[in-house]
This record gives C-alpha cells, structure tokens and sequence, in this order.
C-alpha cells in the first residue's frame, strides 16, 4: 500500500507541473527508465484508462509483437481534456498509477509470449519494448500527434502507429470536430506521416466485420472526397481481428461495474497489478454512478 501511496504522490506532483506549464504534451514516465534507446516507431495507445483493462493489454501486446524487432516503444497516452465531456470518475494522478502498473502487466505479458521466450532471459529482457506515461493536453487525435512530433521526446522523424478501435476511427473520421470549416482536411499531417491500426468491434452499433471493412474501402474508393478525404490514406489504416464473437465483452465500463457488483471477478476484465491496485486503494468507491467512456478524438 505504502508503494501505491508513494506512486500516487509522484504522480501527482508531476501532473500538477505539466498542467501548469506551456507544454501540450510530456512523458512522465519511462517503464524501465531507459532513455538510450532509440526505436523507429512509436505505437500509441490513446485512453481514458479508467481503468486499464485486458483488451487494453490486447490490443497493445498484438501490435507490440507483430514487429518485435527492432526493440519497439509504446505511449500510454492520458488526455487531460476531452473533446466531448469532463472525464471521470478516477482522479487522474490513479489513472497514472494504473497506467504504470499496466506497463508492468503489460511487459510481464510479453515476457511470456513465444517471440521473447525464445530467447535468452538476458536477451528478452532487453528486447521487451520500452513503455512511456504521458500526458496531453490536447484533446483531437490530430493535435495529439503533432505535440509528438514537436516534443523532445522523441528522435524526428518517427512514425507513430496509433492503437484504435474501430468506433474511435469513426470519430477520427467524423468532419464535425474540425471547425470552422468541417471537413477533412486537418487530418493530413496525421495520416500523410503515422498510422492507424484499428481493432474491429463487430456489433449491432457498429455493424459487422465486413461493414466495418467496407468504411476504409470507401475512402480508398473516393467516397470521402468531397469531404476533403484522400484516396491514399486508406493504405494507412490497419483494420485487426478483435475479440472473438463468443467472447466475453471487457471494457473499463465493464470493469467498473463489476467492482460494484462482483470484484472476485475482477480477474478476467483487469491485468494482475492493476487488479490488486482496483481492490486495494477503491478508487471508485466515491462514486455511485457507473459512468460511460469518454471518447477520444
């Protein structure tokens, strides 16, 4: 407890300097901290981590080992604004502590999986990808990737690959959020430089595999023109096999509610250290609600 406690103070202390500073965008954290590395590609995972669940850890864990070599990083992004709504209900110095706790899960995950396992312990270690803990205060997926890119954090040019899911490309792709003039052209630095890799979510809101498929061959097609949309951005979205239909579905949401209802079961919606984190510091028990995600943008 005393861990969580002194965790939860760092990261408050260095929210409260991010949120005071000119800066859009910081690393806070770097999981291990290793800051000699360099990787050309920087996969980003953009959540409200409230809390970290395993389909995070699905999702990241898929695309982290589909190129394992060279020595890949991952951002765990936290928005301090949101484009639609105030987010809640964890304070976000908790959700920082999770996130950190997640890349620990996350990296123990990977650890196991057969293209570290392989090799030696030594040489696994060293190959297990590099974890950061950011903070934006952007709130458009667009602005985000510039503050990236404008950062020190990172070496230039670096491309970023960014985890979605499939109603997060939605709203990426919807022209309401890019006033004055609503179209799509804002999202040119983004997709003319980084990636999209997005997971499917098959459902009734979203329609099925093939109907999700068909959205992206659309924009291929040029339907999306008029709109201010390019043909070739196409070939920058990576559409991925979600979760299996008989599946059980995991989200924060999800999560949220069965801590209400049945924490033992806990187990199969959060990762080991986030879990024991959920359970023992309740950040959750001030709130009687059970609130939606907030989306990201």
């Amino acid at each position: 407890m005393s861990s969580f406690n002194a965790l939860r103070t760092q990261y408050a202390s260095l929210l409260k300097q991010f949120l005071t500073s000119t800066k859009d965008f910081e690393v806070l954290t770097t999981i291990p901290p290793d800051h000699s590395a360099e990787s050309k590609t920087l996969y980003v995972l953009d959540s409200s981590f409230n809390p970290p669940t395993r389909a995070h850890l699905r999702i990241a864990s898929t695309a982290l080992l589909e190129n394992p070599k060279p020595r890949p990083r991952l951002l765990l992004l936290l928005a301090t604004q949101n484009a639609d709504k105030p987010s809640k209900p964890a304070s976000f110095e908790d959700r920082l502590v999770m996130m950190e706790l997640f890349a620990r899960d996350l990296r123990a995950h990977l650890e196991s999986a057969p293209a570290f396992a392989a090799s030696s312990f030594t040489h696994a270690i060293e190959n297990l990808p590099l974890v950061d803990i950011g903070v934006t205060k952007k709130p458009y997926f667009v602005d985000k990737a510039a503050a990236i890119e404008a950062s020190d954090s990172y070496p230039v040019p670096l491309e970023q690959v960014h985890l979605t899911g499939y109603d997060t490309l939605i709203r990426i792709f919807d022209s309401k959020y890019y006033p004055p003039e609503h179209t799509l052209k804002p999202l040119e630095p983004l997709l003319s430089k980084h990636r999209l890799r997005v997971t499917m979510r098959p459902s009734d809101q979203w329609g099925g595999r093939e109907e999700q498929m068909e959205y992206v061959a659309a924009l291929a097609r040029g339907d999306r023109d008029c709109e201010g949309g390019r043909r070739e951005w196409a070939e920058r979205i990576q559409l991925v096999e979600g979760r299996f239909p008989t599946d059980q579905p995991v989200s924060s949401t999800r999560a949220r509610e069965v801590l209400q209802s049945a924490p033992h079961e806990l187990d199969w919606l959060l990762p080991e250290q986030v879990r024991q984190f959920v359970l023992s510091q309740h950040p959750y028990s001030g709130n009687s609600k059970i609130y939606l995600e907030t989306p990201t943008v």
